[in-house]
């Protein structure tokens, strides 16, 4: 006989999607290292082998966690920029803004979106990142293409712009200045990469 209990999410929604859920808010409350498969059973109210028709192991449900977060990132860049019209500067304040706001909201899953994409083997998290870091790229090539930004390196430009949202994430994850100062930090890391990659005249 089956327990009921190990059905019970599935009249709720997609099993895997519950566990991810689950695991999403474990990993805001309490950290990475208190994320086991046995425990998101307990939570969710499922047998403990029910997770691993999903998950193979912790690795894997960490793995699913960090593409769940890349994918949350991209849907936000997406939705900043399509409200951002088709002048640059404010499609690069819009990105800009968008990116730190998430990197401060769920500065666990960041950090563990980042650690799952330089771990060997992490093929699916490398693809998934992919999306929103084009979307970065994209953004920079289209500004050297209007002539907004000077030539050189997209790449190159794109890193020591992520340096810079990532300082600013990092100072407010770490209460060094607090999360009110976000819009005004980021207004100036624009006006100084806007005017520092401007085309020599």
């Amino acid at each position: 006989m089956s327990d009921p209990n190990e059905e019970r999410p599935y009249h709720h929604g997609n099993l895997r999607a519950v566990l991810l859920d689950a695991a999403e808010r474990c990993l805001r409350e309490r950290g990475a290292d208190q994320l086991s498969l046995r425990d998101l059973a307990r939570e969710v109210g499922v047998s403990h082998a029910a997770p691993r028709r999903h998950f193979s192991d912790r690795q894997a449900l960490l793995d699913a966690l960090a593409e769940s977060g890349f994918a949350q990132l991209d849907t936000a860049l997406r939705a900043a920029l399509a409200g951002a019209g088709e002048d640059f500067p404010a499609r690069v304040r819009v990105a800009m803004t968008a990116y730190t706001r998430f990197a401060t909201e769920n500065a666990a899953l960041l950090e563990l979106m980042y650690s799952s994409k330089h771990r060997p083997g992490a093929t699916r998290v490398i693809e998934a990142a992919e999306a929103p870091f084009g979307l970065m790229a994209d953004l920079i090539e289209r500004g050297q293409e209007e002539g907004v930004l000077r030539a050189g390196d997209p790449e190159r430009i794109g890193l020591v712009l992520f340096a810079t949202l990532q300082g600013i994430a990092s100072i407010i994850n770490g209460n060094f200045v607090g999360p009110d100062m976000l819009d005004a930090l980021v207004e100036t890391a624009v006006e100084q990469f806007l005017s520092g990659n401007r085309p020599a005249e």
